[in-house]
Order: structure tokens, then sequence, then C-alpha cells
């Protein structure tokens, strides 16, 4: 297999694997996921700063074993930024205890570094870490519209545009992000840092206030058996220890999809017909944020 060193932007790196087929579906080796990496960092990074990042990492490609990796691992150049914050999340400043010790991907040299790692999917708190490292409150409110068989993404758009009613009522302007996976996120950015348990209080209120409105679409209920044909409402993503596949990932599925930002007005042609909306790939994505830019960054409306 290939391998080859870079300089990245002062830091040079070793890249290896890069003719490994990552995506068998597709034939997606880890040289173009690498490649895509690089050119959607300059709309990812932004959304990664001051996050600490869980990876999902395939070393082998999306048809065999991944892990979940929060930790950094060893051998982490000593340039990349960490952040070490209780494993209780999002609250404390405490230092006592269980701690982990994240990376904080600010720069393109850390995302390079981690992607050769096989890191497919980067997931992100709500809550972000300041200069010192100490953790702050949630500065934004996550919902994940995940459907139930045979309910699909038709079925989340439905669902998006009545809870864009109800947090717009509460004060919350929602941004729809395609999941990447079946569903759609919808994030509302908050006026001032607040206590996770808090965020996950209001989220929940809004989910059971759709789900007693609108059962025949929505649940509230974590319970499988219960979702079928129905959109889960899943609010317990603002919970300090919770992530959400950040805006811009790559997802780690049969075709390599990304957790696309769109607009309000997709989602509503794609509430209207169940061929409206599908997730993107990678070259879609790129595509868009050629085109628009990065909807993620502009205010919903």
């Amino acid at each position: 297999m290939s391998e080859v060193h870079v300089d990245v932007e002062g830091r040079t790196l070793k890249l290896s694997n890069l003719e490994k087929v990552l995506y068998p579906a597709t034939g997606t080796t880890k040289g173009e996921v690498l490649d895509y990496y690089a050119r959607i960092a300059p709309v990812l990074l932004p959304h990664l700063a001051g996050r600490p990042v869980t990876r999902i990492r395939w070393p082998h490609g999306v048809q065999t074993m991944s892990f979940f990796e929060k930790n950094v691992p060893p051998g982490t150049p000593s340039w990349v930024r960490t952040a070490e914050v209780p494993t209780t999340g999002s609250r404390g400043t405490s230092r006592h205890g269980d701690t982990l010790v994240f990376p904080i991907v600010e720069d393109l040299a850390t995302l390079m570094w981690m992607v050769n790692l096989a890191a497919l999917e980067l997931h992100v708190h709500q809550w972000t870490v300041d200069a010192s490292d100490e953790p702050l409150g949630a500065d934004r409110l996550v919902v994940d519209l995940d459907p139930g068989e045979p309910a699909g993404l038709h079925e989340c758009c439905q669902a998006a545009l009545l809870a864009r009613d109800v947090l717009a009522s509460r004060g919350l302007d929602a941004r729809p992000v395609t999941s990447g996976s079946k569903g759609l996120h919808l994030y509302a950015d908050l006026s001032s840092y607040l206590p996770s348990d808090e965020v996950s209080g209001v989220a929940k209120e809004v989910a059971d206030e759709l789900a007693a409105e609108h059962g025949a679409l929505i649940t509230a209920t974590m319970t499988k058996a219960r979702r079928k044909g129905k959109v889960f409402f899943d609010w317990s993503q603002n919970a300090g220890s919770k992530t959400t596949i950040s805006p811009y990932s790559l997802r780690g599925r049969d075709r390599p999809t990304v957790a696309t930002p769109i607009t309000w007005a997709e989602v509503e042609a794609g509430a209207e017909d169940e061929l409206g909306l599908d997730q993107f790939s990678m070259a879609e994505v790129l595509a868009r944020v050629d085109e628009y830019g990065d909807l993620f960054a502009i205010e919903p409306g």
C-alpha cells in the first residue's frame, strides 16, 4: 500500500495505506477520504473548534468492525491540542475523579492526522471548552429525528417542520442537517451557555409536546418497539455525556454519505415528496459548499 510524507501547515505527516478501500460498495479509498476531509476542512473546522471530538474508526473498512475512541491514542503528536475533561461531561470544572483526554481539532494538520487513523466519523458534544480547557455549558440545543421503519426521511422532514414551529415559539431558531444515515438533525443556538441538563429538559418538553399533538407521526419514547412507523424525537443527545455527528462528517455506512446542512426549502420538498430529499455523498457535499457556502453558518430563516 502507498505511503507519503506531506507538509500540512508546517507539520510533517505520514499518510499511509492510501489505496486501501474503506467503502467497498463504492470502492472509495482512504486517499479519497483524506482528500474529502482536506477539501471540506474550511467549513468543517469552525464547527469542531473548542469541542472535544469522539471518533469512530474503521481501520479495515466499513464492512468490518469499528470502535469508538474518546481518549487520544498512544503516539499522538505533541502538537495536537488536547483537553482533559471530567467523564461526567459538560458542567463541572473539577479535576477530581475520572477524566478523559480528548483531541480538540482546530487545524488541518490535526484533522488529517486523525483521519489517517481511519476516523471516518467525528462526533462532538453540544458544549465546548475554553482556552484553559475548562468545560463550558452547552451553547446549542440539538434534536435527532430518527425514523422507525417503514418511516424514512420523508416522515423526518414532516416532523422537522412541526418541530421548527414549536422551537421557534420558545425563541429557538433551528437549522436542519441531514444525519448522513436515516434521519435529520436540528440545531438551535442558545443565547448563553446553559447546563446540559437544563437544555435536555427543554428538548424533552418539546418532544413531549410534539408527541402529544402529533402522536401518529412523532414519538418521544426511547423503546424501539414503539417507534415503528414513527419518527423518534431524540432529545437525549443534549446530555453532557452524549455526542452527535458533526456537520460535514462522513458516516460509516455502506456509501460515504455525509451529515449535510440543508435549507428549510429542501426540508419542505422532502416533506411533500417521498423522493424530495435524500442523504448526500462526499462529492455532492463538496459541490454544495462551492455553490452555497456553509449553510450551517448562515442564520436560519
